[in-house]
């Protein structure tokens, strides 16, 4: 091996290896789909032109012939609709006979389906390799990012919207053309892509993977095989015991005898969540939560406790903490904003200028033991800005170690009246 693939193959792999990782982080908090989370499925035909005079190098692309297609259009970051996110268009192609004329589906040819994923880039050079996030879809061009290795080198596939009534996917057929490219070459027209919605548009659960099903004549490279296949196994991997959906803090769904954490992003419930079964009941660890001096004790980032009110954990009643290491700390209080004792408590943290949190922590009494659970989320100030996706393994993180913390003081006897 000469040093360039050297140096080539130990960037991609480490890379590969570091997107993995992320993938990992962002399951705790999609354990479904960690990236593309919701999507639009899309159905319709892709037309193949094919390229008689200058052949791109991949039999499918080269002939001419006309594909059944299932798509799926997607917000790679799940950011907000207001916000730009990086688009995403992947598609499954049973393409048909590679004879030039040929109508015969794939099934009966003996062709396999291929999924080919698009992703919003620049249309030119550098920017045909490089992720733009995009508001309008209508005006986004979209490439395969990486080429796929044909008979006379590497090529790219992109895609232009060519016409899309009121600017969205679901509002109509959505026409796009298909062009091929060498990396550093002009961009030739070789085919037309159609794609509808349906009467009832709606997400669809199928997978997509471009390494394992690739066009016919097109192959991937090992760099991009060792870039991609890491984060597209752990994105499929199953979540871990410790990772679900929970319909009600209280009542989670997976094993109780482990920790358990959840954050289910539509529905009544889109808090960060996690829960733990003590070795305590329900009321030693009442004890430790009705007495708000202990708190810096527990809770993790509170440093100390500077005041709490005489009937703390009434419905009102507050206690004063201090946030940070010193020197660096913030002094500002936490409200109850509901509580049924012994069961539940309803918690305002403050922690300006970092903002507000909304802060649940549910106990459900098993004799000797007790389920904890705590759901928490950003409600007001700058924290709320940083995106789900991202603060919702912080704050899981965190609030596992809270849990921890607490049911130590719940053992220890924390709380109780000394006779």
């Amino acid at each position: 091996m000469t040093q360039q693939p050297r140096v080539l193959s130990t960037v991609t792999g480490s890379a590969g290896q570091a997107f993995a990782a992320l993938f990992r982080l962002l399951k705790l908090a999609r354990p479904d789909r960690p990236i593309h989370p919701q999507g639009l499925g899309l159905a319709g035909q892709l037309t193949r032109t094919g390229n008689p005079a200058q052949p791109s190098g991949i039999d499918w692309l080269d002939s001419p012939g006309t594909d059944p297609v299932v798509a799926r259009f997607s917000r790679s970051l799940g950011l907000p609709q207001a916000l730009p996110d990086i688009l995403g268009l992947a598609l499954r192609v049973s393409p048909t006979s590679a004879s030039a004329g040929s109508s015969t589906p794939a099934a009966a040819s003996g062709t396999n389906p291929a999924d080919v994923l698009f992703a919003s880039t620049g249309w030119g050079l550098p920017g045909r390799f490089l992720l733009m996030p995009r508001l309008d879809i209508a005006g986004a061009t979209l490439t395969t990012l990486v080429p796929y290795r044909g008979r006379t080198g590497p090529v790219l596939l992109g895609l232009r919207t060519l016409n899309l009534p009121s600017g969205s996917p679901a509002s109509g057929e959505w026409v796009l053309g298909l062009s091929w490219a060498k990396p550093g070459g002009p961009w030739r027209a070789c085919g037309e892509l159609r794609l509808n919605a349906g009467a009832d548009p709606a997400d669809i659960p199928l997978r997509f993977d471009p390494l394992e099903n690739q066009p016919p004549g097109a192959r991937t490279y090992a760099w991009t095989r060792r870039l991609r296949k890491p984060s597209y196994r752990a994105a499929r991997r199953p979540a871990p015991p410790a990772v679900g959906h929970l319909k009600d803090p209280g009542h989670p769904t997976g094993s109780a005898e482990a920790p358990h954490q959840s954050m289910t992003g539509t529905g009544r419930n889109s808090m960060s969540t996690v829960s733990q079964l003590f070795t305590s009941p329900a009321a030693d660890v009442w004890r430790v939560i009705a007495d708000g001096w202990l708190y810096s004790g527990w809770v993790v980032g509170a440093s100390r406790i500077r005041d709490v009110d005489a009937e703390w954990p009434r419905q009102g009643s507050r206690l004063h903490h201090s946030v940070g290491a010193w020197p660096l700390v913030i002094d500002d209080s936490t409200s109850v904003a509901a509580v049924e004792p012994g069961r539940s408590l309803e918690l305002v943290a403050r922690g300006w200028p970092m903002g507000e949190a909304k802060v649940e922590i549910t106990l459900e009494d098993r004799g000797d033991q007790c389920l904890v659970t705590i759901a928490e989320d950003a409600i007001r100030g700058p924290g709320k800005l940083m995106p789900k996706f991202l603060r919702d393994p912080l704050i899981s993180a965190r609030n596992r170690e809270t849990l921890r913390r607490l049911e130590l003081m719940a053992v220890g006897g924390a709380g109780k009246q000394q006779g």
